[in-house]
């Protein structure tokens, strides 16, 4: 009598749970690094594909509608913001990496369905999660500040255009120092945003 060939089983695998990230977003899943509220953050959210140019009018007033909402929300707030064509630039506060993830969570929902009905349009809008840095020094500070509010002008000086230092529409440059409660941002509260990145600028400007 022959022996019975036993193959061993294939247990099929099981599917992975949530959104795979986007080849190429370049934003690791990684433990987000640990955040003080004295400390800002620098965050940036960058569209996918198949989603249209931010800089235009009318995505503008959608999303400084939606900033104005979401300024002040989860022990988050909204400080600056510059919108480009693929991506948004974001300083925030928050009261610890709890607060940051759950402020950056609603946010991005609230845009994404901003963003979908204006354009007519179903899916996924985000490319991967957001990217974040925070910000502990005051020579941090003040280069993100001037890279954020600045970021436009930096990207027409590479494309061979002119463009005023300062003075994009579409950044909350418009709102510094000036952020009331009709403003999309929320005033910051943090040393740092408030007095120590103009200390460091002042610095440096003396030295030359």
């Amino acid at each position: 009598m022959n022996a019975q060939l036993r193959l061993p089983m294939r247990t099929p695998r099981r599917p992975r749970r949530g959104r795979p990230p986007v080849k190429g977003s370049g934003v690791p899943h990684l433990r987000r690094e640990e955040l003080s509220r004295h400390h800002a953050v620098h965050v940036t959210l960058r569209i996918g594909g198949g989603v249209p140019g931010l800089r235009r009018q009318r995505i503008l007033y959608a999303l400084e509608q939606a900033f104005a909402a979401a300024k002040i929300r989860f022990g988050m707030r909204i400080v600056h913001y510059s919108i480009q064509g693929n991506h948004l630039h974001l300083i925030v506060e928050a009261e610890d990496r709890e607060s940051l993830a759950k402020g950056m969570q609603g946010l991005a929902i609230r845009i994404a369905k901003t963003l979908n009905r204006l354009f007519d349009r179903a899916g996924h809008v985000w490319a991967d999660r957001y990217h974040s840095h925070v910000l502990r020094t005051r020579l941090e500070v003040a280069n993100a500040l001037r890279y954020v509010l600045g970021n436009f002008a930096r990207h027409a000086r590479q494309w061979g255009e002119t463009a005023a230092r300062f003075a994009d529409e579409c950044s909350s440059i418009r709102y510094l120092g000036l952020a009331g409660e009709a403003a999309p941002v929320a005033a910051p509260r943090t040393w740092l945003l408030r007095i120590g990145w103009r200390s460091d600028v002042d610095t440096r400007h003396s030295r030359r």
